[in-house]
């Protein structure tokens, strides 16, 4: 019977004939026996395999079907799954890193210890001071509307302490205000530290001509409105403009007729509703020009939003640059403001007022950069009436300290005839009421000379050191001195 089953299989397998033919005997047939024994092994463990093989691919798919990670699954779909998971959280970090392209944030804290000497014996808060600000700033650009860039940007500022403005402030019609960096919200009470929202401003960048192909357009009109510091947009100076690292004086840091002489009539805080249209020409390479026009709620009720619109200031600038002596950067500005219903020297009269001024900033060398201001009252009543600013700074890398540098700067600023008229006066101790007068004449002086050293790329310590003659335009008193340390710590 086996052997008929054989020769059957044998058949079944084309070998029959081979093997009929060649007769085989029993022990050849006991072989072929056995091979196929383990053929049939073979194939039911194939088919076991196959079957069980099925069976985890089963599980593989429904365990890629399902959100959920369990420890029953098999460990192919767990790491899967790990993969996916590491995949997507990777997509997720590129589009928020997306997301945040082109955002920028500045930081900074400033602090200033200032002594003064020669002030008039009994001067309210005279002698040493101290005080902080610190500033964070960010820069949001929007997605863009076809051609046309825009952002939104904002500023938060907090401080503590208003240095030696105070007592100078009681002194006269000082020109002259020995710390820029002070700072206190909306003038609190000395006890409070709170940050208030300064700028918030939105700005469109519209490439002309308008409907024309953006990488070859070379002009730009940008419009610009919301909560603004002026001075970042008109008076601007290289060498003179960042209170925090270059002069303290307010002489040195603006338009002295604009800042300390409050033509720009901001609000308690500094800043000012506003709005700004710019149009900026860069068809002659890297001498571009520009024409800004702004309107800005001005006085004691414009700048803070109650009726911003009721007597407005308007500036106009026009600016160039310049590659001069040699291809060295400058840069130069005229501008002229007017505002009306401005309060004058007698505190009775209004009348409308408007002036006129320069500022300039030149690279002599690599590491001389030059400035200029001027400043002057067409028509109106201020204390002074002409101010004219002129410095440099020379960088540290003459002497082998290239992130080091020194400012030197010297202010005249000339007294009107409305203020000789109606005089000055002090109050020494702050009471509200005046302890001395004078007659104003000639013009207030002032000096300033400070060493900024660069400790690391973070953090700058600047003595300095200021000198005021004529103060107020008051012959009669000794000059003040002033001597300070700054430290700024900047990211």
């Amino acid at each position: 019977m086996r052997l008929h089953q054989l020769t059957a299989a044998l058949v079944a397998a084309g070998l029959a004939l081979p093997a009929l033919a060649a007769a085989p005997d029993s022990a050849m047939l006991e072989k072929l026996a056995a091979r196929l024994e383990k053929l049939e092994a073979r194939n039911a463990e194939l088919e076991k395999e196959v079957k069980e093989l099925k069976g985890e691919s089963q599980k593989i798919a429904d365990g890629l079907d399902s959100p959920r990670l369990s420890q029953y699954e098999p460990e192919l779909t767990a790491r899967l799954k790990a993969v996916e998971k590491d995949a997507l959280e990777m997509k997720k970090a590129a589009k928020l890193a997306e997301k945040f392209d082109g955002i920028t944030v500045d930081a900074a804290l400033t602090t200033v210890a200032q002594r003064a000497s020669g002030l008039p014996k009994g001067t309210a808060d005279a002698g040493s001071q101290l005080n902080y600000r610190a500033d964070v700033s960010v820069e949001l650009p929007l997605e863009p509307i076809g051609d046309i860039e825009h952002k939104v940007f904002a500023h938060v500022r907090v401080g503590q302490g208003q240095g030696l403005n105070a007592p100078f402030g009681n002194l006269g019609h000082y020109a002259s205000a020995p710390n820029s960096v002070a700072f206190r919200a909306s003038g609190a009470n000395a006890d409070d530290s709170v940050a208030i929202l300064g700028q918030a401003w939105y700005q469109a960048a519209i490439p002309l001509p308008i409907g024309g192909f953006r990488p070859y357009s070379r002009e730009t009109l940008e419009l610009t409105f919301g909560k603004m510091d002026i001075f970042g947009f008109f008076d601007q100076n290289e060498a003179a403009g960042d209170e925090s690292v270059q002069f303290l004086n307010s002489v040195f840091v603006h338009n002295p007729l604009l800042d300390a002489g409050g033509e720009v009539a901001v609000d308690a805080n500094g800043f000012q509703p506003g709005f700004v249209a710019s149009y900026l020409n860069e068809r002659d390479g890297a001498e571009a020009w520009r024409l800004s026009v702004g309107v800005f709620g001005a006085g004691e009720r414009g700048a803070n939003y109650q009726r911003s619109l009721a007597a407005p200031l308007v500036m106009v600038q026009a600016e160039k640059q310049l590659k001069l002596f040699g291809g060295l950067n400058g840069n130069y500005r005229a501008y002229a403001w007017t505002r009306s219903k401005v309060d004058e020297l007698d505190g009775v009269s209004t009348a409308k007022h408007t002036g006129i001024g320069l500022s300039v900033d030149q690279r002599l060398g690599d590491g001389v950069n030059v400035f200029g201001r001027y400043g002057q009252l067409v028509k109106g009543e201020l204390p002074f009436e002409h101010a004219l600013s002129l410095g440099a700074e020379f960088n540290g890398s003459y002497w082998g300290r290239g992130g080091d540098a020194i400012g030197i700067g010297g202010s005249w600023l000339k007294t009107s005839k409305a203020y000789r008229k109606a005089g000055g006066g002090g109050d020494l101790d702050g009471d509200g009421n005046a302890d001395f007068t004078f007659t104003p004449g000639g013009a207030e002086k002032v000096a300033e000379i400070y060493y900024r050293y660069r400790i690391s790329p973070n953090l700058e310590i600047t003595p300095d050191f200021q000198w005021i003659a004529r103060p107020g335009g008051n012959s009669d008193a000794d000059s003040v001195k002033v001597f300070a340390v700054r430290a700024n710590i900047a990211y």
